[in-house]
């Protein structure tokens, strides 16, 4: 079996698998259990930006600076592109019409999770090229690393009214994005690992911007304390999930 055999097997059953694995979880959920877990999204999109992606960011970019101003670029491009949809949206229909938010937050997350998916399959490729079991070990770890941040989109594209199919399908074609970075990486590693902190940046921006500006607000709707201890904690626990998950994944490949 080929080196680029290996990279499109592994890839591709990297991203399918943890879309399947998420989908087990995350569609199973019952409308209101989706309302009240949309606070464990947040978690996980906040724990996957600042603990994993931001940090492999850092450490593969010689400059930390030129990351933390793509970071910042990438929350101003975010912001300009879902201007554009609430402007699309007007002329389509009338403000606050259930289609609005139907497309605006999932857009965002499906492309930020579509960078964040074909900077993986570059790892992955780079991995391989190594050596077979180094590359598996890493396809092993990052499947891993990804299904808690896959829940995470599934809820936020639920919570956006998406059907079960529609999310599942968006998850899918954007697992697409890692066989795509593998195979890239296979003909072009060095041009394609210079890329690689910048597409990092983007990635982690869109997960903070959705947090940040389309999901939290949300959460203030509910004032009373118990509820906000809830949030509190389900957003402590989607980030202490991506920190556990990220903690073995690197014992994984420490090992």
């Amino acid at each position: 079996m080929s080196i680029l055999a290996w990279i499109l097997a592994a890839t591709l059953a990297g991203g399918v698998l943890s879309v399947l694995a998420a989908a087990a979880f995350a569609l199973r959920a019952r409308p209101a259990q989706v309302s009240l877990l949309v606070s464990y999204a947040i978690g996980t999109l906040l724990g996957a930006a600042f603990l994993e992606i931001l940090p492999q960011a850092f450490e593969r970019s010689g400059s930390p600076a030129r990351v933390s101003a793509t970071v910042l670029i990438g929350i101003l491009l975010f912001f300009l592109l879902e201007k554009l949809m609430l402007w699309r949206h007007h002329h389509d229909g009338p403000d606050g019409a259930p289609h609005a938010d139907h497309g605006r937050i999932a857009t965002m997350v499906i492309v930020g999770d579509t960078f964040h998916n074909c900077v993986d399959g570059v790892i992955i490729a780079g991995a391989f090229l190594v050596s077979v079991e180094l590359g598996l070990i890493t396809a092993l770890a990052i499947i891993t690393h990804e299904i808690p941040q896959e829940v995470g989109d599934f809820l936020v594209l639920l919570h956006s009214g998406y059907s079960k199919s529609q999310a599942f399908a968006f998850n899918i074609l954007s697992s697409i994005a890692m066989v795509i970075g593998g195979a890239l990486a296979y003909y072009a590693l060095q041009a394609v690992q210079q890329w690689v902190p910048l597409l990092l940046g983007i990635a982690a921006a869109s997960m903070i911007y959705v947090s940040v500006a389309d999901l939290i607000p949300g959460l203030h709707q509910r004032r009373e304390l118990r509820a906000t201890l809830q949030q509190v904690l389900l957003i402590a626990a989607g980030i202490a999930t991506i920190w556990v998950v990220g903690s073995v994944a690197h014992a994984i490949c420490v090992g």
